[in-house]
Parts: structure tokens; sequence; C-alpha cells
């Protein structure tokens, strides 16, 4: 009996401290994707971590097609895209994947003009066109008619566009598509698309730095980028016919009514919506997250940072110029949870 007594304590002793090794061991999650996001998922695997001193969230800011491509690879625990997943890479991945949208930004032409500090106005018809390239200089009517009293130059415009798969490159060709009949049946929406004209540069850093660094360009950044890079982007007439600029009333207006009737997969298209003071080019970005996962400890911690994410992690979106989750958004996300394993 006092053999037996031994070992069941010494058994209830080796779970005691297996448990306390799982607690307070060290787990490093890997993930990778979208760099229009990057600022805000910077600071809050920062801050995750200092709250979890045992966790380690590594991000790879290589832009959204990469982060799909590693994540359908497996090489990373999970993605992160501007663009939601197509049903074709859904067929392809060997476990269900679910989107996670995270905060709301915007899409905003920025450009480096001679003689022009101030905000420019773009309508859609000028954005297609420069794109297209048929609007290749400044001054052109397209350009100079939404912008009276404005002296533009007759510089050549220098597109730049991204040269990596981009989620804010889905965004952009995204809106394109639904404003202009001849760029959805010339070039179409993707993360990656045939540019008919234009520079490209990496992520949304690259694009940035082309713009600051070619006279007479203009590019698509997300909005913090401009922010950041101290770079003038402009307004952008909407549906309504209001020329708006990006900012976080505009960009929470785009997303308002979407979100009452969110899917149940969270893919959802934002750009060109209706209301008067909503921001044409703004979009959710999402978490791409595994159903299941095989390693139970990156399981319980993805949930439980996703958790944060949604309440205390929101509370960091409006410094670094993102739009905080609709509420309603939120409460169908918290139930979605459950569907890891």
């Amino acid at each position: 009996m006092r053999i037996v007594k031994i070992f069941s304590v010494v058994a209830v002793l080796l779970v005691l401290a297996t448990v306390a090794v799982a607690e307070g061991g060290q787990v490093l999650l890997n993930a990778a994707g979208a760099t229009f996001p990057y600022p805000i998922y910077s600071k809050w695997f920062d801050q995750y971590h200092h709250a979890h001193s045992n966790v380690q969230i590594n991000y790879q800011s290589i832009g959204s097609g990469g982060g799909i491509r590693q994540l359908l690879d497996k090489t990373v625990d999970f993605g992160a895209s501007d663009g939601p997943m197509s049903d074709e890479q859904l067929k392809t991945a060997t476990v269900p994947i679910l989107h996670f949208p995270t905060v709301l930004g915007a899409a905003i032409p920025s450009y480096n003009v001679a003689g022009v500090k101030g905000d420019l106005n773009f309508t859609p018809e000028a954005l297609a066109g420069i794109f297209l390239g048929k609007v290749t200089k400044w001054n052109d009517p397209a350009i100079a008619s939404a912008n009276p009293g404005v002296k533009l130059p007759g510089d050549d415009i220098v597109v730049v566009h991204r040269s990596d798969g981009s989620g804010t490159s889905y965004i952009w060709t995204d809106y394109l598509s639904k404003v202009s009949p001849e760029w959805q049946q010339k070039v179409g929406k993707a993360t990656s698309v045939n540019w008919p004209v234009g520079l490209g540069g990496k992520g949304n850093e690259g694009v940035s730095a082309l713009i600051q660094q070619t006279p007479g360009s203009l590019g698509y950044i997300e909005l913090i980028y401009a922010i950041q890079n101290h770079l003038p982007y402009g307004k952008v007439k909407n549906s309504s016919g209001a020329f708006v600029k990006a900012d976080l009333a505009s960009v929470s207006e785009a997303a308002a009514a979407a979100s009452k009737s969110m899917p149940d997969d969270f893919r959802v298209s934002i750009t060109n919506p209706e209301g008067k003071g909503a921001y044409p080019i703004a979009s959710f970005t999402w978490l791409l997250i595994p159903a299941k996962f095989t390693d139970t400890a990156k399981r319980d911690i993805v949930k439980d940072f996703l958790k944060w994410m949604m309440t205390d992690g929101q509370n960091s979106c409006e410094a670094l110029s993102y739009a905080k989750l609709p509420k309603e958004v939120v409460a169908k996300e918290m139930k979605a949870i459950s569907k890891i394993e």
C-alpha cells in the first residue's frame, strides 16, 4: 500500500509539473502577409507579448499574396490579407481557413507633384484613366476640371503600383473594377494584376518610397503610410458625388452598411459604398486562421489573441489611423472563434 501511495504522489507531482511547464513554456507563432495593417499588427503583437511574456508572435510583412501562399504551404501558423481568399484558394487548403476582420483602413491616392502641396480631388474616371495609361499629364482636363484654381504642371504622370501580391492592390483594383467597365474588362481585380503602366514597389513601404523619390508620381498606399511619411494624398469622389478625404469617420461610414449584413464567412467588399460622407476606397483587413491546429497550445493562444484583439486591442487603432471594428462585426466574430479546434 505504501508503494502504491508513493507512486500516486509521484504521478500527481508529474502532472502538476507538466501543467506548469505548459503554462510557463515559450510559444512561438509565425505569421506573414499584408503590409496594409502592419503598423497596427506590430503594435498588437508587442502589446500581447508584454502581457504574455511566454508568447512571441513573429510577423513578416511580405504582402497579402505572400501571406496566403505561405499559409497554404503551411510554413506559417496563420496569415493576413486585405483581400479575402478566393473560393479557388480556399479549396486548395488542407484544412478550412477562417477569415477574421481586424481593423478598417483606406487605400489612398498619394502623389509628388511640383508646386502642389494641398489636397487634390480625383474622380473615379480620372483614377481609372491614370492607371489605364490614358490620362498621362498632370494638367489633363480629367484632373484639372476637378481642381479649379489649382495650377497643375504639364509634367508626365508616373504611375506607381505594387510589384508583389498585395491586398492593397486588391482593394484598389476592386474599386476601379466597380467604377470603370473598361478596367473591369481589361484588368480586373486581384492581389496581382497585369498593370497597363507604371513602376512597381514592394510593399506599402516600397510604394511610399518610390512616390517620395519620383517627381510627378502618383501611387496608392494605405493611409497610415502617407501620414507617417508626410506624403500628400487626395480626396476621391464617392458614389454620392462628394469629394471625401480618408479619415476615421469616412472609413467608418463606408463600413456601416456592410457591417449590418456581414456574411458568415466575413468575406465582403465595402469599396464604392453609399453614403455622402463615405470614403470610397476602404476595406476590412483579415487574419486568416486555420480552423484546426495540431498544436493545442498554439490554438489556445490564437483564440485568446483574437478575443484580446477584438476588445482591448481595438483601443490602439485610431492612434494609427485605422478605424475600429463595428460592434456588430465584433459580436459575430466572437461567436466564430468557437470554430477553431
